[in-house]
């Protein structure tokens, strides 16, 4: 029996043959990554593996960006453990306040991570990065800890479900409407401990920035990782950011799969997941005209720059509703630079947005966005759990960056196509 394309990186990185679904296995990592939250978690642990030092300066990547700029106390502490740690190991990709963007945005962009490598980091959606081609998956703190001294870690080989992408997308659609749609499809476990494969001729119409945002979202399926083939736009896009040698791998003729699923481009409607579950999607159609309180354009999803570009292109000469709040967050400095350049951020303020440097916060329920009893946010994040934006009697509702910007100009949910 043929392997998928996941499993076989991770055979690679184990030194093995072949692996199957199930299989137990020690692989070498390639990038180990942590943040502000999970780092000072896993100091204590890993310093009690004794290593001289972590495996490899040029391989552990540590970003400040939940709570940078700093908070308050407990996050300027947290902050601290990450800046000593790094100091004291030589870690050269260390990005605090200046440098930093959020994270998952900031690695494919600072080409630290590639196709075929073997990924883990200190937080849930590190799956993005097989938008890339690469394994990539969160791990808890313990884990984290193995990883940076030691340069390896333990993986289960999941089984996998292939998606066959087809069709040809209209106007406002775009990764997020996708994979809002596969998980209303399949449900938040839809894919649970299993790679998500993409193929298909459809790929052709999905951008970079497209790919990383279903990538980012695969953990909201409840699956391990999500991998897309290394195709004409991803060598594209690696020849304008990564210096670094990479291994193409493809998954065999015969490789096994839990079940195929084909999505149909041309017949997807934008669309908005009602809290509390990235599962409760409508289309914007059926969503349409539901009064807000907020809306938020920014976080490892949704920040990117074709992100910001969509947003800015539906806000021009227009202005926020009255009586709404919104807030854009371009995910990193490039990005933010970028955004001055083609005059984004003085479209969002003129708009009567704020714009904020690159942070998760809003996003988390950590600041710079927070909600207050009975408020509706509209949010171009991952997640609408109950209480993710702030009080637990408020509603987060999942939609991509069209949407909101249409929304924010209206002040209900709004189909771009309306305005």
């Amino acid at each position: 029996m043929g392997m998928t394309m996941s499993q076989k990186i991770l055979a690679d990185h184990a030194g093995l043959a072949s692996v199957k679904a199930g299989d137990l296995i020690m692989a070498k990592l390639d990038i180990v990554m942590g943040n502000d939250i999970t780092v000072p978690l896993a100091v204590p642990e890993y310093e009690k593996l004794g290593t001289d030092g972590v495996f490899d300066p040029e391989k552990v990547v540590i970003v400040l960006d939940h709570f940078v700029p700093n908070k308050d106390i407990k996050a300027a502490e947290n902050a601290k453990v990450c800046r000593e740690l790094a100091r004291k190991n030589g870690i050269r990709h260390f990005y605090d306040v200046g440098q930093m963007g959020i994270e998952h945005a900031l690695l494919p962009e600072k080409g630290i991570v590639a196709p075929g490598e073997c990924i883990i980091g200190g937080d849930s959606h590190t799956c993005t990065y097989g938008a890339l081609g690469a394994f990539s998956t969160g791990v808890g703190s313990t884990d984290l800890a193995v990883g940076m001294g030691t340069g390896e870690n333990w993986f289960k080989v999941p089984a996998a479900k292939k998606f066959v992408i087809t069709g040809k997308p209209g106007k406002w659609i775009c990764g997020k409407d996708v994979m809002l749609h596969i998980i209303g499809q399949i449900g938040v476990d839809g894919v649970l401990y299993e790679s998500m494969e993409f193929t298909g001729d459809g790929l052709r119409y999905l951008s970079m920035d497209d790919r990383f945002t279903i990538a980012n979202m695969a953990i909201e399926a409840g699956a391990k990782n999500a991998v897309f083939p290394v195709d004409e736009k991803t060598t594209a896009y690696l020849e304008e950011h990564c210096r670094k040698p990479y291994k193409v791998y493809e998954a065999d003729e015969d490789a096994e799969y839990e079940a195929v699923i084909t999505v149909d481009l041309s017949a997807l409607r934008p669309v908005v997941a009602f809290p509390h579950l990235p599962s409760n999607t409508k289309t914007v159609d059926e969503a349409a005209g539901l009064k807000l309180d907020q809306v938020y354009i920014g976080s490892c999803t949704n920040g990117r720059m074709e992100d910001m570009a969509m947003a800015a292109r539906i806000l021009e000469g227009r202005k926020v509703a009255e009586g709404l709040r919104v807030i854009v967050v371009p995910a990193t400095q490039a990005i933010y630079l970028e955004c001055l350049e083609k005059g984004y951020i003085k479209t969002f303020i003129e708009a009567g947005a704020i714009v904020s440097t690159p942070t998760c916060g809003a996003c988390l329920g950590g600041y710079m966005g927070i909600l207050a009893e009975g408020e509706r946010c509209l949010a171009t994040t991952n997640r609408n759990f109950v209480g993710r934006m702030g009080h637990v009697k408020s509603e987060v509702y999942l939609t991509s960056p069209a949407v909101a910007a249409a929304s924010a100009v209206t002040g209900v949910i709004t189909d771009p196509e309306t305005l």
